[in-house]
């Protein structure tokens, strides 16, 4: 997992609420476990049409929106099944940053553990943040998250909260296995002091 520096992103309005993970990754598509290559198949059955053609009508196949790193979506965005392949195709496919009212609460935590920020912002401020990108193509997004700002390339701003550790994670780069490493003294001395366990006294 990369450190989180500050980045300018072109940003993408998906005006739509409850945006389940069913609907980011289908269920036909989750038939590996390796991180990587899941970004083809995001939001599958509305980017492309039976035929296997791209829909022409769905946003992700706009011109405007090649090259795409932030996503502006509705609340609740993420609900539904706890499949980590939600946050895997979103990042496979180019995401950084989700910003939505609300994300479903499993969602949230697979994705901060593969290093996808998820910034919640009040309804009014995303409405008006989704209006800004529709009127304006190329319309990008600086993210600071060290300074927790989103700042727009046309002088918009907005200020958000997260909670301290899943930021220090997200600073460092940091995963799971990372933060364990982190102890590697002290969980070498707590085996070696119970190297037999089954001889222990108890107090």
């Amino acid at each position: 997992m990369e450190p989180f520096t500050p980045r300018t992103l072109l940003a993408a309005a998906y005006d739509r609420p409850n945006v389940d993970t069913d609907l980011i990754i289908p269920k036909q598509f989750l038939i590996k476990i390796d991180r990587h290559g899941f970004g083809r198949h995001l939001f599958h059955n509305e980017r492309f049409l039976p035929n296997g053609e791209a829909n022409p009508d769905f946003f992700l196949n706009f011109p405007r929106y090649q090259g795409v790193g932030l996503l502006v979506g509705g609340k609740n965005f993420g609900c539904g099944s706890s499949r980590e392949h939600a946050p895997w195709a979103l990042e496979d496919y180019g995401f950084s940053v989700v910003v939505a009212p609300s994300f479903g609460d499993i969602f949230r935590n697979n994705s901060l553990k593969v290093g996808l920020l998820l910034v919640e912002l009040q309804q009014v401020e995303v409405a008006d943040l989704m209006a800004r990108i529709e009127k304006t193509p190329g319309y990008t997004v600086t993210v600071d998250l060290a300074a927790q700002t989103l700042k727009g390339s046309d002088g918009w701003s907005s200020h958000f909260e997260i909670d301290p550790f899943h930021k220090e994670r997200l600073l460092a780069g940091g995963d799971e296995i990372a933060l364990t490493l982190l102890a590697e003294d002290k969980i070498a001395a707590y085996e070696k002091a119970h190297a037999r366990p089954w001889e222990a006294v108890l107090p």
